[in-house]
């Protein structure tokens, strides 16, 4: 498997791939989110036309996990990331915070940001396990406040939510060379 830019043709592939991610939600009560339509296609495209789309491929080439982001006060914020159910506990999510932690390094952001279910085991906890740390409502920027928000508005807030933080390192200029 391997982490590439996502392609216009496969937004249905990523629409299908987080309805299959959102089925586990139901057994622990959470059916509005397993039964919540992902974003339209017009909405995912938004992100691979600004480079911000990324899938891990499988076999075939074929998407089997996606993440989008979303540039907000000088970080990259996570907008989603879904693995396949049949792919999951492989490390691909991972993998794919970890492009997109180098993108954003590399591009001088100073932070990967995302919004995640406080209680749900492979949200919130999972991504503490990546180096993200919970951000108290004082810390967050005017961008965060817009995301929980705009969250919240599409019933996001009917269980425990938290925004999370992973600082990131920049990546160490080299001086320029001598004429």
């Amino acid at each position: 498997m391997h982490v590439r830019e996502t392609r216009l043709t496969e937004l249905e592939s990523l629409r299908d791939i987080e309805r299959a991610a959102g089925e586990p939600f139901r057994a622990i009560g959470m059916g509005g989110i397993a039964d919540d339509e992902p974003p339209g296609v017009g909405e995912l495209a938004r992100f691979v036309r600004a480079g911000l789309s990324w899938v891990m491929a499988g076999s075939g080439d074929r998407p089997v996990a996606y993440l989008v982001a979303d540039p907000v006060d000088g970080g990259l914020h996570i907008e989603q990331v879904s693995v396949h159910p049949a792919n999951a506990r492989r490390g691909l999510g991972r993998s794919l915070i970890e492009h997109a932690a180098a993108h954003a390094t590399g591009r001088g952001l100073a932070a990967l940001t995302l919004t995640t279910f406080a209680e749900v085991p492979w949200n919130a906890p999972y991504y503490e396990r990546c180096g993200f740390a919970v951000l108290e409502a004082s810390a967050l920027t005017e961008g965060l406040r817009a995301v929980v928000a705009r969250e919240t508005a599409a019933g996001l807030g009917r269980w425990p939510r938290v925004c999370m933080r992973r600082p990131l390192r920049p990546t160490p200029r080299r001086p320029a060379s001598a004429p």
